[in-house]
Parts: structure tokens; C-alpha cells; sequence
């Protein structure tokens, strides 16, 4: 739930307009929410859907472009995102365990990563969200 508040945080502060908020991520209000959001969570604008996929797809009619942020085959470098950033973006986050489902991956217009100096290959979801943001400012 820190996560979600923080990514309301991120949201904000870089210009993005709306979180879609989808399957088990928990949704305000929740103490646990508003705790890390500290209040953004009532001013950015947000929607729930069930199924990540009928989302998708409703974006994808409204002539959003679809990046996704996860290591894959066909994943570009968050940095090409400082000079190619499409005006109706939406940022696809999912569980850093699981990563983003393979079926919002075929979907999306175009996967993003963030490359790792070390070890470890993924970074906490909110932490993420935000260097991906911070590029398409």
C-alpha cells in the first residue's frame, strides 16, 4: 500500500494526469495509502478495473501509447525516453516479483527498462515508477 501512495507521489510531481488502478492493488482510501501519499492520493485523479487487459484496451482506443516497464528481450533503455516521450503516455507498473503479465506486454507499443550495474534485476515498484517517469518529463 506504500507503494500505491508513492506512485500518487510520483504521479504528481512528474505531470502524469490519472493512476488505473487494477486486480488486488489496493485502493484508497486506506490509512496505509494516504500515509506515504500524504494527501496526492485526493488530488490526482484515479480509476479501478478488475481486469488489467479491458484497461488496456480502453487506452489503447483513446489513442494512448502503452510503455511497459519490465526486463524482456524487446525492452529499450529508459534514457531513450529523455528524447522520444509521445505526448499521451501510460506507464504500465506491475509486482517487481511477478513482473507485467506477458499478455499487457504483446500489448504494449513498447517495453521499457531500467538497467541494473549489480546483481539484483529489479528495483521496488514505486522506486521504478519513478525513474520512468522522471525520463518522459
Amino acid at each position: 500500500m506504500q507503494n500505491v501512495g508513492a506512485l500518487f507521489r510520483n504521479a504528481d510531481w512528474s505531470g502524469f494526469e490519472k493512476i488505473f488502478l487494477t486486480g488486488c492493488t489496493p485502493t484508497p482510501p486506506r490509512k496505509e495509502i494516504s500515509k506515504t501519499a500524504l494527501g496526492w492520493e485526493k488530488t490526482i485523479d484515479w480509476e479501478y478495473y478488475s481486469n488489467a487487459l479491458e484497461c488496456l484496451d480502453e487506452l489503447k482506443n483513446q489513442w494512448f501509447t502503452i510503455y511497459s516497464i519490465e526486463l524482456d528481450t524487446k525492452s529499450i533503455d529508459y534514457k531513450e525516453l529523455f528524447w522520444n516521450t509521445p505526448a499521451n503516455l501510460v506507464l504500465i507498473l506491475w509486482n517487481e516479483i511477478a513482473g507485467v503479465q506477458r499478455t499487457l506486454l504483446d500489448e504494449s507499443d513498447e517495453i521499457v527498462m531500467i538497467p541494473m550495474l549489480w546483481k539484483k534485476e529489479s528495483l521496488n515498484v514505486s522506486v521504478a515508477g519513478w525513474i520512468v517517469m522522471y525520463a518522459t518529463v
